[in-house]
């Protein structure tokens, strides 16, 4: 399929996959004989992976990293599920983050007539779920 139907297909824009492939996040597409970029369904699967890591916040260099657990198959499998446990405890805490945030947020939006609200909702959870600084 061409690079507007990958675009379609996975709901990336053509010049983010142009991007992808300029930087190495995505493999270079094979090229029909009018040079033509030829995307398969493995491409289409990446750069949906792609799409909804970054919706939900991912940096490209975190993406780089979770492809290459797929992409790397010489790695050996301790080595593998090392690394992938890392990335849950990382993603667990980023949830943990979130959930506060949204307490946060629906004591906020559930508050009475009188407007009354709580001292600095936002700021107690911010120290509850951000790691310690030493300054």
């Amino acid at each position: 399929m061409n690079i507007g139907r990958a675009a379609e297909a996975s709901g990336v824009s053509t010049k983010m996959i142009r991007y992808y492939e300029r930087i190495g996040l995505v493999r270079l597409a094979d090229r029909t004989e009018g040079n033509y970029r030829s995307f398969g369904l493995r491409e289409i699967h990446e750069l949906t992976f792609i799409r909804r890591a970054r919706d939900l916040g991912f940096s490209v260099e975190e993406i780089a990293r979770l492809l290459a657990l797929w992409r790397e198959r010489e790695r050996p499998a301790d080595e593998l599920r090392f690394e992938a446990d890392q990335h849950l405890a990382d993603l667990e805490a980023r949830i943990a983050g979130l959930q506060a945030l949204a307490e946060v947020l629906r004591d906020l939006s559930s508050i009475g007539a009188d407007g009354e609200r709580p001292e600095a909702p936002i700021l107690r959870t911010a120290d509850q779920t951000s790691p310690a600084r030493s300054e």
